[in-house]
């Protein structure tokens, strides 16, 4: 019996000696021709967020009266973007965005909006200059994320101009102001190329209740000559005012709580939300929808199929008319 067991734990041994030394040879890790290697596990996705877009230069705000009896402005030209607002009376009030160029001068400065309020926070907290509002806006200013520099917080920085009739008279001088806030990297103008299609257009106009503003194309300049009631728009120090793209956004336009001193109740034009929009770039015009989802958040413009709707490099004019 003994010598039976050592000659089973003898054969055991041969067998685990026999399979160890497969192994060895890599008879059991190697496929055989023809046979697929199980594929290794893919490594995890990662999860670090792609790096928030660089935030631009500081931002100034310039409410520029627009009325005929204003014209013609001062350093207009130099702003990144040109709003036309609405309002009261059925006339439109121009708002200024300038970051990359600040000019000497920029006028003439007139009155804040309700419709400023809800447009600002995309620029994060810009610097606004403005003389005057209405009693009942200065507390939406105050609580809106803008550094106030109106003539009455700054009054060193304007200064008025005796050969013009007043209120449409008094000039602003960038330099004497606080500075705003970095413009945030993911609302900054993002220029590209123009989708496809889009329809042949040399002239284009957006008419309000009391005033006109038209755009006519100039293949030779490459950009939308603009005028103001019919007639051709020009700063004092930079000629005929004229961007390469042009945004007519069609928004909500509700009348505010707020009139004027001839009993005119002052507009508000929504911007947040969505609706139609038409984009003038190319000597072509392109519909389809602007979307802007908060407050902080700037628009995007999208065609029908979804092609983003970028401006050409350059000055952009945003038109806000219902």
């Amino acid at each position: 019996m003994r010598r039976e067991h050592m000659r089973v734990l003898f054969a055991a041994a041969l067998i685990l000696l026999a399979v160890f030394g497969m192994a060895a040879c890599g008879l059991f890790s190697t496929p055989r021709a023809g046979y697929p290697s199980r594929p290794e596990s893919p490594p995890p996705a990662s999860t670090t967020p792609a790096p928030a877009p660089p935030p631009g230069p500081a931002v100034l705000a310039v409410k520029v009266d627009n009325v005929s009896e204003a014209r013609p402005p001062v350093g207009i030209g130099a702003a990144d973007v040109v709003y036309v607002e609405p309002v009261e009376g059925g006339y439109s009030r121009l708002l200024g965005i300038f970051a990359s160029h600040q000019p000497p001068e920029i006028g003439p400065v007139r009155s804040a909006r309700e419709t400023d309020a809800e447009l600002l926070p995309q620029f994060g907290h810009p610097t606004l200059a403005y003389s005057g509002a209405a009693p009942e806006l200065l507390p939406l200013i105050a609580a809106a994320p803008v550094t106030d520099a109106s003539d009455a917080h700054q009054p060193a920085a304007f200064a008025r101009d005796e050969s013009r009739p007043v209120p449409h008279n008094l000039f602003v001088d960038p330099s004497k102001l606080p500075p705003g806030a970095p413009w945030p990297g993911q609302n900054r103008l993002t220029p590209g190329p123009a989708p496809g299609g889009g329809t042949p257009t040399g002239h284009y106009e957006v008419t309000f209740p009391s005033a006109t503003v038209g755009f006519d194309w100039s293949a030779g300049e490459q950009r939308w000559l603009v005028s103001m009631d019919g007639a051709p728009y020009a700063a004092v120090d930079s000629g005929r005012l004229g961007p390469p793209t042009v945004v007519i956004e069609r928004v909500k336009v509700r009348e505010s709580a707020i009139h004027d001193v001839a009993g005119n109740p002052s507009p508000i034009a929504e911007t947040v939300g969505s609706g139609p929009v038409t984009v003038l770039r190319d000597g072509r015009a392109f519909n389809g929808t602007w979307s802007r989802p908060a407050p902080d958040a700037a628009a995007t413009y999208a065609g029908p199929s979804g092609e983003a709707l970028l401006p050409a490099a350059g000055q952009v004019w945003i038109v806000l008319t219902p």
